[in-house]
C-alpha cells in the first residue's frame, strides 16, 4: 500500500482500558518522555501536521489518544513519562490505568518507544524499558529529533540506542519524512507476522 496516501484520523480519547474503543486493529502504543514528540511523530507518519496537538507545556497529554491509520492499524498515544506537574495522587491513578491498558489490551501488537537522540537515553526511558522486558511485551525503538541531529552523527546515535535497548531501532525526523517508509514497513511486518501466528 503507498503509505504516502494513508488517511489518518482521530478516533477518541481514553482515560482507561474500559473506555479504549471497541477496534480490532492492530494497536501500537507510544511510549516516552512527555516532550520526546509523540505528536510530532504521529503527525508526521499521518503526513498531517494538526491531527495530533503538539504542545509546549511538556505532560500535556492526560488521556490514551487513539489514531486510525486507513484501517489498517491504530495508534495510541500514551501520556508522557518524566513530567507531570499533577499530584502524586493522580500520577498514581494514571500508572495504574497504563499499566492495564498495557498488559490487557489484546490488541496490542508491538509497543513502541521514542527517545530523543539529541541526548543520551534518560533514567527513566531505561526504567521504563525494564518494566516491559520484566512483562515481556513486544517493543521496537524510534529515535525523534534526529533533524537536529548532525548527518556525521546519526549512525552513532543508532548504534547506541541498539546497544543499550537491543532490537529494532528506527530514526525518525519530523521536518521531511525520509525515514517513514521504513517505519511503516517494519509496523507492516509486525502486522504480516501477526496474522501468520
Amino acid at each position: 500500500m503507498a503509505t504516502k496516501f494513508m488517511q489518518a484520523k482521530f478516533l477518541i480519547s481514553a482515560e482507561k482500558l474500559s473506555q479504549c474503543p471497541p477496534y480490532t486493529l492492530p494497536e501500537f502504543p507510544l511510549l516516552g518522555r512527555s516532550n520526546v514528540g509523540k505528536s510530532s511523530f504521529i503527525n508526521g507518519i499521518a503526513n498531517h501536521k494538526k491531527l495530533a496537538k503538539t504542545s509546549n507545556t511538556p505532560g500535556k497529554t492526560r488521556l490514551i489518544n487513539f489514531f486510525n491509520f486507513s484501517e489498517k492499524f491504530m495508534i495510541a498515544d500514551l501520556p508522557g513519562y518524566g513530567y507531570a506537574k499533577v499530584s502524586k495522587e493522580a500520577q498514581n491513578r494514571w500508572q495504574k490505568y497504563l499499566e492495564e491498558y498495557l498488559l490487557k489490551r489484546e490488541q496490542i501488537a508491538s509497543l513502541v518507544q521514542l527517545v530523543d537522540g539529541r541526548h543520551d537515553i534518560q533514567k527513566n526511558d531505561f526504567q521504563m524499558r525494564e518494566w516491559v522486558e520484566a512483562y515481556n511485551l513486544p517493543i521496537f525503538t524510534i529515535i525523534t529529533k534526529m533533524d537536529y541531529v548532525p548527518k556525521s552523527k546519526t549512525l552513532n546515535v543508532i548504534k547506541n540506542v541498539e546497544k543499550q535497548f537491543g532490537g529494532v531501532v528506527l530514526p525518525f525526523s519530523a521536518v521531511d519524512n525520509r525515514y517513514n517508509e521504513k517505519i511503516f514497513e517494519h509496523i507492516f511486518e509486525i502486522i504480516a507476522n501477526q496474522g501468520n501466528n
